[in-house]
């Protein structure tokens, strides 16, 4: 099997299973007695480790049950921790290209929120965000605002101007939320913002883990209630197994990571497809994701033949597989529905090798040349 969907979910890494066979059956880490101290201890560690691949310190760390619960905390934080009339939001500014997380809950707290706008910004044709545009938002935009950017995209893997758009956050005085997921592991970050999320299992650890990095001081209100743990930030007695799992792959994540089969891959595409289209070729990357359309292939056609020849990739963000529409990440890119409609999405991980780029290439070929026999005939 040749499984090239790290940015969906990538594999279980050794490290990360070890630690979470040491946390089964773990006691409460609320308790006071040995057993419970113990498993805090483990909490503790993970909360560490993953403080710092965000650059950041322990106590900023709250544990969640995964990225979108991470994303909707924040934005729950942001906007109900805002509620005094001084300090109250009245508008949000989120890039075009948010992942559905973010977006929905987004769209369900604006119906919530009278008198709480939403603007959707635009990015350029590269998938970066449109900095001007945030420049004009925020300067024309009354009161406060929280400005929402991935880090990231996990389509097309297009890095964001983070540190430009921070400082023009804060040069406003705006809230910012960075959703980091899929940027986490694979490019060094630097907690720049008021609220940062991350996710356990797109750096190999378990699914089931996340966390929200909460700067000091940023406004905060709990999701769910009932218990004083996260030191009352989200109550629940924490997974101690898929936590130290988290914290295990938080240590090891990046530390494989390079250009190289993505080089490989994309060198090699271009050489059986010319006219294979790229998506964000031009911007920043990550290193390990490349997301490109065979024009007149089909994206649900090309992911079954691959599957056959056991060759795993996608047609773009695992949550939307299912819906049949295309990418919205794509469209404000300004991709034509048409050309959008036969995106793929390749993406390697911490366990990838040379052999499965070339299958990947080997099968893609097999295809091409079935449709162009197809199209002679």
């Amino acid at each position: 099997m040749h499984y090239l969907d790290h940015n969906a979910t990538s594999p279980l890494r050794p490290e990360a299973r070890a630690a979470i066979e040491r946390a089964l059956g773990s006691a409460n880490p609320s308790s006071i007695h040995a057993e419970g101290r113990k498993a805090r201890a483990l909490v503790e560690e993970a909360r560490a480790r993953v403080a710092k691949l965000a650059n950041t310190d322990p106590q900023n760390v709250i544990f969640t049950s995964g990225g979108t619960e991470a994303n909707a905390l924040a934005l729950h934080a942001a906007i109900y921790g805002s509620a005094e009339a001084e300090a109250r939001l009245t508008r949000i500014f989120v890039s075009a290209i948010e992942h559905e997380s973010v977006l929905a809950n987004i769209n369900a707290l604006i119906d919530r929120f009278a008198g709480l706008r939403l603007e959707t910004l635009p990015v350029t044709a590269n998938g970066t965000l449109d900095l001007d545009a945030l420049r004009v938002a925020l300067r024309e935009g009354k009161g406060r605002a929280l400005v929402a950017v991935m880090a990231a995209n996990n389509e097309t893997g297009v890095i964001q101007p983070i540190a430009e758009i921070a400082k023009l956050a804060r040069e406003a005085g705006a809230r910012l939320f960075v959703d980091a997921i899929q940027a986490a592991g694979k490019i060094p970050l630097d907690f720049d913002a008021d609220y940062l999320t991350i996710s356990s299992h797109k750096l190999g650890g378990p699914q089931g883990a996340g966390a929200l990095i909460l700067k000091s001081g940023a406004p905060f209100a709990p999701q769910i209630l009932g218990g004083g743990q996260e030191r009352g930030h989200r109550a629940g007695t924490e997974n101690v197994p898929a936590i130290a799992g988290f914290g295990a792959a938080a240590a090891e994540a990046g530390s494989t990571l390079s250009t190289a089969l993505r080089d490989r891959f994309e060198h090699a595409l271009k050489e059986i497809a010319p006219d294979a289209i790229i998506f964000g070729s031009d911007a920043p990357r990550l290193v390990n994701t490349s997301n490109f359309a065979l024009p007149n292939i089909l994206a649900e056609t090309a992911v079954m033949a691959l599957d056959l020849d056991s060759v795993m990739i996608s047609s773009g963000a695992a949550c939307s597989s299912g819906k049949v529409r295309p990418s919205h990440v794509l469209a404000a890119m300004g991709v034509s529905e048409d050309v959008a409609s036969c995106a793929l999405r390749v993406s390697f991980g911490w366990n990838s090798t040379e052999q499965d780029a070339d299958a990947a290439i080997a099968s893609l070929s097999k295809l091409l040349a079935r449709a162009r026999s197809r199209a002679a005939a």
